[in-house]
């Protein structure tokens, strides 16, 4: 539909009814100017713990172990003898 075409059928309103619609079309233009506020964008902190939250708790190897190092030697260890195997061993 052109604007034409809703200008002659707005020609073929009454008066009061060629008034609302001029208001309601001023009402539109006033809306289309006023961009809605933007919601502030989150702090990443949280939103990382929003997702560690989704993710829910983990599993650890060895949980036992509290030091870090010991605990990476434990995990190294058990790594070197999954990809050897027992090869080299006795020697």
């Amino acid at each position: 539909m052109t604007v034409a075409e809703i200008l002659e059928q707005a020609k073929a309103l009454n008066a009061n009814e060629r008034k609302e619609l001029a208001k309601l079309l001023i009402d539109t233009l006033d809306g289309a100017e006023k961009p809605k506020p933007a919601e502030p964008e989150k702090h990443w902190g949280k939103n990382l713990l929003r997702l560690l939250d989704e993710l829910g708790p983990i599993e650890l190897d060895h949980a036992e172990i509290e030091d870090p190092v010991e605990w990476l030697k434990k995990i190294r260890q058990e790594q070197w003898e999954h990809r050897l195997g027992d090869w080299g061993k006795d020697e």
